[in-house]
């Protein structure tokens, strides 16, 4: 009877050690983020959203005032940026996101007036 209940438990233990394992490590696919999702964090950051014809008026105005921050991977900003962006590579997902914040507002300094720009 002994031998039943330790192996029993021992199933028990190994079930879940193996659904423990499945859950952590299955592959999520990050949601498609919407217009409305842009429009809510860019308003929860302070951000004013202008079109592409406005950065290219402002670009060929004055392009040093710009920063322009490029979130994608490094080998898709060699692949060609705007002249005079910076990469500061960033997975799309709000772990991600999440994790980089402070870095990403320490390279855009405690200028409140920013612009969010999409192309």
């Amino acid at each position: 009877m002994q031998n039943r209940k330790t192996a029993f438990i021992a199933l028990v233990a190994v079930m879940l050690t193996v659904g423990a394992l499945w859950l952590t490590n299955r592959a999520v696919t990050p949601r498609e983020a919407t217009w409305e999702d842009v429009l809510a964090e860019a308003k929860a950051g302070g951000y004013r959203i202008i079109t592409t014809d406005e950065l290219a008026e402002r670009y060929r105005k004055d392009a040093g005032s710009l920063l322009l921050v490029d979130t994608r991977q490094e080998w898709e900003f060699r692949t060609g940026h705007l002249e005079g962006a910076v990469n500061f590579p960033m997975e799309p997902t709000s772990w991600s996101r999440w994790r980089k914040a402070k870095d990403l507002e320490a390279l855009l300094g405690p200028d409140k007036d920013r612009t969010l720009i999409f192309y």
